[in-house]
């Protein structure tokens, strides 16, 4: 392996939430490699689930990080050939939050970990604070357009936080498909697209095109504010914190 100093290895990250959070608590000095899904500038080694092996080779990391069911059979191939992996799979809000100081164990940076956890959990209070006494609308989120898929995982979590009401899925279920009926018997007054993939191209005039009784304030937010279980995250719920609010 490349860094002598184990204790504070070279990493390769294939998601883009482990290179998000290195990046927060000020490790981006340790990434050799990144997905090309990453806003880092480091060498690509491919796609989030699609990484290119003979490129990881090249690079030689002490540790590679993973993240999500969906990459599973990524993190038992990096096994089967060595590496080290550090995988995680969050699916509430205080899961995404732990993971930050598993990330900086993970990297030899623990106290950076449990720093940028708290400065999470500080962002947080303030956003409860200042939505407690407001109405909780009910909150219509999509992660994906064809079928409808109202998002699961760590968004029902934020859209709480934010100060609303979520009755499609609940916290730390995975995305599920959605129909009509329950999205009319739920009448969000508001609907919050971040379809995967996309960041703001989205046309917000999709839910209006649907033969949905419901007639929500449509917002289109970048994907990445709610999708990914890094410190964007906080970022999510505080954006939503104002569109509600």
């Amino acid at each position: 392996m490349t860094n002598p100093d184990t204790a504070r290895p070279d990493v390769v990250s294939l998601a883009p939430s482990a290179t998000a959070t290195l990046d927060a608590m000020g490790a981006s000095d340790r990434l050799l490699g990144a997905t090309t899904h990453c806003d880092v500038d480091v060498p690509a080694v491919g796609g989030w689930l699609t990484p290119d092996y003979d490129r990881l080779a090249e690079l030689d990391p002490d540790l590679v990080c993973t993240s999500d069911a969906l990459q599973r059979e990524i993190r038992d191939e990096l096994d089967g050939r060595g590496y080290r992996v550090h995988h995680v799979e969050p699916a509430t809000l205080s899961d995404v939050l732990d993971t930050f100081v598993a990330v900086g164990e993970a990297v030899g940076r623990p106290e950076a970990g449990e720093t940028l956890r708290a400065d999470a959990e500080a962002r947080l209070d303030a956003v409860a604070e200042r939505v407690a006494d407001e109405p909780r609308p009910v909150v219509y989120c999509e992660e994906w357009s064809d079928p409808p898929m109202a998002a699961g995982n760590w968004v029902p979590d934020a859209v709480v936080a934010a100060g609303g009401r979520y009755p499609f899925v609940d916290p730390g279920e995975r995305s599920r498909e959605v129909d009509a009926e329950r999205v009319v018997d739920a009448n969000p007054e508001y609907a919050i697209l971040h379809i995967c993939g996309r960041g703001e191209r989205v046309d917000p005039g999709v839910v209006g095109e649907r033969a949905w009784a419901v007639d929500p304030e449509v917002h289109v937010v970048d994907d990445s504010l709610l999708n990914q279980p890094s410190p964007r995250l906080v970022d999510g719920i505080e954006r939503l914190a104002e569109i509600l609010h």
